[in-house]
This record gives C-alpha cells, sequence and structure tokens, in this order.
C-alpha cells in the first residue's frame, strides 16, 4: 500500500514511541520535502527528527506540481499542502 504522512502523524507517533505503527500498517510511508524539513528543523527539534533521517520505511519524496501547492498553502501550512499534492501525484492509497 502507498500511503503519505504529512508533519503531525509522525511526530505524534514518535513522541509517544509508538512510530513503528505506521510501518506495521503500511510498510512505506512516504513524506514531501516539506515535511521532512518541518520534522528536521535544527532550530525546532522535534519527536521523530531521527527516525525520518534513518528509517528506510520513511521516504522523503519531491512534488511536482508547485501551482497546487501553492493554491493550497493559502489554507493550510506548506508540510500539509505538500502531502495533498504528492498523494494526488502518486496516487496514494491512504494519505
Amino acid at each position: 500500500m502507498i500511503i503519505v504522512s504529512d508533519t503531525s502523524p509522525i511526530n505524534n507517533l514518535a513522541a509517544i514511541n509508538h512510530l513503528h505503527l505506521l510501518h506495521q500498517l503500511y510498510g512505506t510511508v512516504l513524506i514531501p520535502e516539506a515535511v521532512y524539513q518541518e520534522l528536521t528543523d535544527p532550530n525546532f527539534p522535534v519527536a521523530g527528527a531521527t527516525e525520518v533521517q534513518t528509517f528506510d520505511w520513511i521516504q522523503t519524496r519531491a512534488v511536482s506540481d508547485r501551482t497546487l501547492v501553492e493554491a493550497l498553502s493559502n489554507e493550510l501550512d506548506i508540510g500539509e499542502a505538500e502531502a495533498i499534492v504528492l498523494a494526488v501525484e502518486i496516487k496514494a492509497e491512504v494519505g
């Protein structure tokens, strides 16, 4: 199954030491570059930062449709916008 995640599920599950549940349920989890940046910002350390950099089942992907990202960014933060666009682009089964 192909799924895309935004920041909150990874951050929250890592905070309670249950990030492994995403892997058990879905296998590979894709995140857009903005989510990776949100989770690994050295100025704002959060749970999940190490995991997105080291777990091979969490993979970062670039989004292509920057126009759609910009349109969605009027209502959502950049990580959420990119996650939605990535899910659409790869035809994810769960987003």
